[in-house]
């Protein structure tokens, strides 16, 4: 009869390793699932995975009914059974529901206290149940892996693995216990495996939040550097220009210090926009606008083709490359005329100034960053007959 329930003993623990270690790794993934926010089913009810493999408890609990120990000790592991499966199941919905942390995030003190209340539960059985008290530790093993941090993975493998190898090699029945020596040493080598790569998975992770973070406010800088930019630009010229005509003209002075007004106002409407994520700037606006500030410096600017001939999509890039340009004519060009061309799948500003100098500031960067999101091929240069040209293609 001993040898029977040493033989199902080996037959639980072949049966209840991986699904214990499975059930184990939910409590991983409702873990990240709710650093995220999700409130999924699997992160409400996932547990019970966890208390489905169980059964496999079965095989201590017909030791018990076999035993031939003490009344006393035969009681005491009931209550011992009992309060482990209590413990387990508690731990994995603390673990899953509550935010007990464990492996990827530092598990909560009531984490340990559940591994240590495990531990005592499954060794209180073992007057009574002998050898078939072995069963417990596949979950032990999955608890403390999946459920605590890599060093309670590793000292308890190591705990579990000698525990095992010396009923084996130590006790006079030891060699029926030889198939849970090589079953426990198994899922030490899955669970080592499978924590690393959910370890690894969890740092991808992390990584990929910071890159998104990272790219998030590399293009937010580089819209409030177009835009704010552009402006200042605009009311730095103005400025100057009030300056000259307040003796001589005050009445332009004062239509120049509107236009000074109107153009901040405009430019802390375009922040606030731009850092919301909601601002998108019409492709005619933008030709206006451009006019205007290359006007009040004596530049003209001559458009050609319909801005109709791009798509909605193309005009948002045309749009802030246009910007961009207009921008870099205002402070470094000397340009007297900008051609503006649209024609399907094309894009063009062209000034007569003093042509490209062949190094890309933050200006010249920010377009072609602007052009490469926007699905085109950018390129800038000195026009054939002078000047700049900036070339956008789709």
């Amino acid at each position: 009869m001993a040898d029977d329930v040493t033989r199902d003993a080996a037959m639980a623990s072949a049966a209840g390793a991986a699904p214990a270690a499975w059930a184990a790794t939910g409590n991983v993934v409702g873990s990240r699932r709710r650093r995220r926010g999700s409130g999924s089913p699997w992160e409400r009810y996932g547990w019970l995975m966890a208390a489905l493999w169980l059964v496999f408890l079965i095989y201590p609990l017909m030791a018990l009914l076999r035993s031939e120990a003490a009344q006393m000790w035969i009681t005491t592991g009931w209550i011992a059974l009992g309060a482990f499966v209590v413990i387990y199941v508690a731990g994995f919905m603390n673990g899953m529901s509550f935010g007990g942390g464990g492996l990827t995030t530092r598990p909560k003190p009531i984490q340990w206290v559940a591994f240590g209340g495990m531990i005592v539960t499954a060794a209180l059985t073992i007057p009574a149940a002998g050898g078939s008290a072995l069963s417990f530790l596949p979950f032990i093993m999955s608890f403390a892996s999946y459920g605590l941090n890599r060093l309670a993975h590793w000292l308890t493998m190591a705990v579990c693995v000698a525990v095992t190898a010396m009923v084996v090699f130590l006790t006079p029945q030891g060699a029926a216990y030889l198939s849970i020596l090589a079953i426990i040493a198994l899922l030490g080598a899955v669970n080592t495996v499978s924590t690393s790569l959910i370890i690894r998975s969890a740092q991808a992770e992390e990584l990929g939040l910071e890159l998104a973070t990272s790219e998030g406010r590399e293009a937010v800088a580089r819209d409030v550097h177009d835009l704010v930019g552009h402006s200042l630009t605009v009311v730095s010229l103005k400025a100057q220009l009030v300056r000259r005509l307040i003796d001589s003209d005050p009445e332009r002075a004062k239509a120049e210090l509107a236009d000074i007004e109107s153009l901040t106002a405009e430019a802390i409407a375009g922040v606030r926009a731009t850092v919301a994520g909601v601002r998108s700037a019409a492709l005619v606006e933008q030709l206006d606008s451009c006019r205007d500030a290359l006007h009040s410096v004596d530049v003209t600017m001559r458009v050609e083709g319909d801005v109709t001939a791009l798509s909605p999509a193309q005009s948002l890039t045309a749009s802030w490359i246009l910007r961009e340009a207009t921008t870099n004519v205002l402070r470094h060009a000397g340009a007297s005329t900008v051609t503006v061309h649209i024609a399907p799948g094309g894009f063009t500003v062209a000034d007569d100034g003093s042509g490209f100098a062949g190094r890309e500031g933050s200006g010249v960067r920010g377009m072609r960053e602007r052009a490469t999101i926007g699905g085109a091929m950018f390129d800038v240069r000195t026009g054939e007959s002078g000047g700049t040209r900036v070339e956008v293609t789709w």
